[in-house]
């Protein structure tokens, strides 16, 4: 390498497509060599749902079984992120998912894989994806589960205990909501921390619920006015 001369930041940018579209994005997706993630990783798992959904909701990374199967967060975690928007009523197929990351980090732990967070260089290298699906499904709120998603979202550190269960506005995209990811969730040892944490979750989730509704009122008394 050159004396002085700074590497190449890798970055998916020259993968995306000329069209836009959810479909042509996920077809691109699938060649995505932003980063080096994609050496270790079964393929890319791209984002699913509605595709002009009011909510967005925003994870890490997939999962081992993610990553075996090719969606997003139909692991354990997925499974109960589903109950938590359902007693929020919320339906999943009324959001659109997806990761910050799209292909799986892990480390060998025995013969399992070992789930490792993403560096903010593979972040930011998968960021163009995340734009993107954001352009295209032009959601009202986008909801980060976990502070990867968050940070981001927002551009700046996030503490959950500081940022979590609000909303906040600036970085590169629509209004944001921070939030634990389910799999946090899963992970306490004891059963009432997990009942209490899970309550929080779907407290959370209404949360979001009741900003929407109030987002379309505002919507619909402007446009009345208009």
């Amino acid at each position: 390498m050159t004396v002085g001369k700074r590497p190449t930041q890798k970055s998916a940018a020259r993968f995306l497509p000329e069209t836009r579209t959810l479909p042509a994005l996920r077809r691109a997706a699938a060649d995505c060599q932003g980063c080096n993630l994609y050496q270790r990783a079964t393929q890319t798992v791209f984002g699913e749902g509605s595709p002009h959904a009011a909510i967005l909701l925003l994870g890490e990374q997939p999962g081992d079984m993610e990553d075996r199967a090719g969606h997003p967060f139909v692991g354990p975690a997925g499974h109960l992120l589903n109950k938590a928007l359902e007693e929020a009523r919320i339906s999943r197929e009324e959001v659109y998912i997806t990761n910050a990351v799209k292909h799986f980090k892990w480390e060998p732990q025995g013969k399992k894989r070992k789930h490792k967070r993403p560096s903010a260089e593979e972040v930011s290298a998968c960021q163009p994806w995340l734009i993107a699906e954001i352009a295209a499904v032009k959601p009202d709120i986008v909801v980060c589960l976990g502070v990867t998603a968050a940070q981001s979202m927002l551009g700046r550190t996030i503490r959950l205990n500081v940022d979590g269960g609000k909303f906040h506005e600036g970085g590169w995209g629509p209004i944001t909501f921070v939030t634990m990811h389910p799999s946090s969730v899963l992970r306490h040892p004891d059963k009432q921390d997990r009942e209490a944490e899970y309550a929080r979750l779907v407290e959370d989730f209404r949360q979001v619920r009741k900003k929407l509704l109030t987002l379309r009122i505002e919507a619909a008394r402007k446009a009345g006015k208009g």
